[in-house]
């Protein structure tokens, strides 16, 4: 068996693979907290929402409160599986949260403009919802599409197309998707 040396990823780095466990716990939390703002009426919550999407797309679950919670405490405790799937659509879907969470701050704590500010989260809530529920991606179908017609390069994620194929690929040698080493 041959290993391949595992460059460390930078801090600012998303991961590929990545557990698709953790993203509907993610996904599941992002739900939570955007149905309590709107119940609750706590726009102040989106703030919180924008900086867990922020900090996700820039450095991975590294920073992000929900994202910690979910890869330390909550996946290992339900002993949720590792499901490797890529990360590039994640990423993604992950920036348009971004755009939902921020502009639904934007508009209720800039404008007050809080009952449009709710309907923009029940466009998260429902993207979230699909992920969390369904494991069901709204934003990495978005990505595929995007590729199919050229506008992301293929470049961007050779192995979106296939990943299946890449766990193959990494097992003969030697590797789990991750590209850590397979235990015997």
């Amino acid at each position: 068996m041959t290993s391949v040396p595992q460059q460390k990823p930078s801090f600012f780095s998303f991961p590929h693979p990545m557990n698709s466990s953790v993203a509907r716990v993610v996904a599941a939390g992002v739900v939570i907290m955007a149905v309590a703002t709107i119940l609750l009426d706590q726009p102040w919550i989106t703030l919180v929402l924008a900086f867990g999407f922020i900090s996700r797309v820039a450095a991975g679950p590294r920073i992000s409160p929900l994202a910690i919670l979910a890869t330390k405490v909550i996946v290992p405790k339900l002993g949720l599986p590792y499901r490797p799937v890529a990360g590039p659509p994640k990423q993604f879907a992950a920036a348009i949260g971004i755009a939902f969470s921020v502009s639904a701050a934007v508009l209720s704590l800039g404008f007050g403009l809080t009952g449009i500010a709710y309907i923009v989260l029940g466009g998260l809530i429902f993207a979230a919802g699909l992920e969390a529920v369904f494991g069901f991606c709204l934003g990495c179908k978005i990505f595929g599409t995007l590729m199919k017609f050229g506008v992301i390069p293929a470049g961007i994620c050779d192995d979106c197309a296939d990943f299946t194929g890449r766990a193959k690929r990494m097992a003969a040698r030697g590797l789990r998707p991750d590209g850590t080493p397979l235990l015997d």
